[in-house]
């Protein structure tokens, strides 16, 4: 009877808890004002002079323009069940529940690529049990409400890809001087193990080895 009540009370109180939390107006993730870069031409329209935004470079693109290789590559790496889930995959959640309880590191991810969405573009990177929780409520939420096809734009819009490059039409010319929609299917294996580990997995570091090892992984999947 003892365990039975405080099962019950630590119940109450975590439900009173999740409802108390304030979850962020889902209606601005799309109305948001999306940051791109204010590019700087000369008077053919050209000849780039300068690019400035708070040092952000980033450019929105529509779907139609990301290359296949780009989509297939990153879904493969990010979240091969991409298509079958609903914003959240509750296996993996657990699996890296437990991992981060009984590792002590904290590192094991399991994030849907609708969670990575909803915390490049709605959450602060506090890790907090509270924010994991919006997380996991607005993924369900966006995956609700709009489909895949547009989930994976925002995301490769919303994407690091080392330094102050943002969106994969921003890589694509830092890296390879080409569109996203004109990447082959090496350079966008390329570009999808970036987002993982920008700083680390940079063309322009010193780890150009790992960066390879990822590229192959993601060419493999």
């Amino acid at each position: 009877m003892v365990v039975a009540g405080i099962f019950v009370l630590i119940a109450g109180v975590g439900l009173l808890w999740f409802t108390s939390l304030k979850i962020p107006d889902f209606n601005s993730f799309e109305e948001r004002k999306v940051v791109n870069s204010t590019k700087i031409y000369d008077r053919t329209g050209e000849i780039l002079l300068y690019d400035i935004h708070q040092d952000v470079k980033k450019t929105d693109i529509p779907f139609e323009k990301m290359s296949a290789n780009i989509k297939n590559a990153t879904v493969a790496i990010e979240d091969s069940e991409f298509y079958n889930h609903s914003g959240i995959r509750i296996k993996s959640i657990l699996r890296a529940t437990l991992a981060n309880l009984f590792g002590g590191n904290g590192t094991q991810g399991g994030s849907t690529i609708t969670q990575q969405l909803v915390k490049n573009a709605l959450l602060t990177k506090k890790k907090t049990i509270a924010r994991k929780i919006k997380e996991w409520v607005l993924a369900i939420k966006i995956d609700k409400s709009m489909p895949k096809e547009k989930i994976l734009e925002y995301y490769l819009n919303e994407n690091p890809y080392g330094g102050t490059i943002y969106g994969i039409e921003e890589a694509s010319k830092t890296y390879f001087n080409k569109e996203a929609f004109d990447l082959t299917l090496p350079e966008a294996a390329y570009l999808a193990s970036i987002p993982q580990s920008p700083t680390l997995l940079s063309p322009f570091g010193k780890n150009k080895d790992k960066l390879e090892a990822r590229k192959n992984l993601v060419l493999s999947r």
